[in-house]
């Protein structure tokens, strides 16, 4: 994710923090501040947060983990203000995976709590758990009940959060993915318009905030959803672009540049020796210029580190992973022969004629006579 810092990796994972982080840091001491809190209280108080954030590190953890499992990798894990977020390469097909997926987070948590607990009992300091204060209390207390309040708002059936996923999953091993999806994401929808209301009727903007995220993120999965449903079995030749213009290395950011003018194409292929060599993409082209110069030659700022692809393999998987690296097109090969360019945009295209053929062929009428 962009505008993070990278602090590290665990089992092979990079975990990285947003720079919003530090507006909660902020947040932090604000809040002491307004309550004449002592610089020794302000100072447990970050260290609190330091805490959950290692909590929610471990939160992911658990899904990454279990993911890898079932031979799904994980690109990294982000520490952001209102939680993390593990970015899958995808989620696992099977829905009994996916809820071994889903469920392993919040149980992560549930195993910190119960040990938090434990050392408390321990110490003989489990009385007035209840009366746990924001400011000023025992640390453990306080992180016990933030980890109790991260399961119960991760298990609410609702996407994005993980008991959406749970729900979904669920759903699938009964009713098709795509249908599954549509039923969760109502109900999470349908919740999100409940704590918007809640929200406003006792002005508590955190409640809106949530309702918001829950409803975005419902409509976000949702759509996915559909989109992989719609993909299903079909092929990259069946997408793909086949009338397109090849650059070589040795030509100039200027031929580029004509070819960017004259027609439609963004990203170029780089072909010699009857190989594909990189791909030249419209923001370097355009920063190449800056710096460079239309008399650059490709060669010299084309992406090299590129992926091809078979015609015959399928769409989805290709475009997940496409996403996951950040390219936005990719050469389709038979060997070193280049037979086409699959763009993002042009499988946006392909779903959008996909459905209005669909759409067409639901609403003509039927022939005279037909039952």
């Amino acid at each position: 994710m962009r505008w993070s810092w990278k602090l590290g990796r665990i089992v092979g994972i990079t975990v990285q923090v947003h720079w919003t982080f530090l507006i909660l840091i902020a947040w932090v001491v604000a809040v002491h501040a307004a309550r004449g809190a002592t610089v020794g209280a302000t100072l447990g108080g970050i260290v609190l947060v330091l805490a959950v954030f290692a909590c929610v590190v471990l939160h992911e953890l658990g899904h990454a983990l279990t993911a890898r499992r079932y031979g799904v990798a994980t690109r990294d894990i982000t520490l952001l203000p209102i939680g993390g977020v593990a970015r899958l390469e995808r989620m696992p097909e099977d829905p009994r995976q996916e809820l071994a997926v889903a469920a392993a987070g919040p149980a992560v948590n549930v195993v910190i709590a119960g040990a938090l607990f434990a050392l408390l009992a321990g110490m003989g300091v489990t009385r007035g758990l209840d009366a746990t204060v924001l400011v000023g209390g025992n640390l453990l207390a306080q992180l016990l009940w933030v980890n109790v309040v991260l399961v119960a708002f991760n298990l609410i059936p609702a996407f994005p959060m993980d008991g959406g996923r749970m729900l979904r999953a669920v759903l699938a091993t009964r009713i098709p993915y795509a249908r599954a999806t549509r039923i969760a994401a109502t109900i999470g929808q349908g919740l999100a318009v409940l704590f918007g209301f809640l929200g406003l009727f006792r002005g508590n903007p955190f409640l809106l905030f949530i309702a918001v995220f829950v409803y975005l993120g419902a409509q976000a999965e949702a759509q996915q959803a559909e989109t992989r449903s719609a993909l299903a079995g079909v092929p990259v030749r069946t997408a793909m672009m086949t009338r397109f213009r090849a650059l070589a290395p040795t030509d100039r950011l200027q031929v580029a540049v004509d070819e960017l003018l004259a027609g439609w194409q963004q990203d170029f292929p780089v072909v010699a020796g009857g190989r594909v060599r990189g791909m030249l993409v419209r923001a370097d082209l355009v920063r190449a210029l800056k710096a460079q110069g239309p008399q650059c030659a490709i060669g010299e700022v084309m992406r090299k580190d590129v992926f091809t692809v078979l015609p015959d393999e399928p769409v989805h998987a290709v475009v997940t992973r496409m996403r996951s690296v950040g390219s936005s097109s990719v050469p389709v090969v038979d060997g070193d022969r280049l037979l086409g360019l699959l763009t993002l945009e042009n499988v946006g295209e392909f779903l959008m004629v996909s459905a209005a053929l669909r759409d067409g062929a639901d609403a003509a009428p039927s022939a005279p006579g037909s039952t």
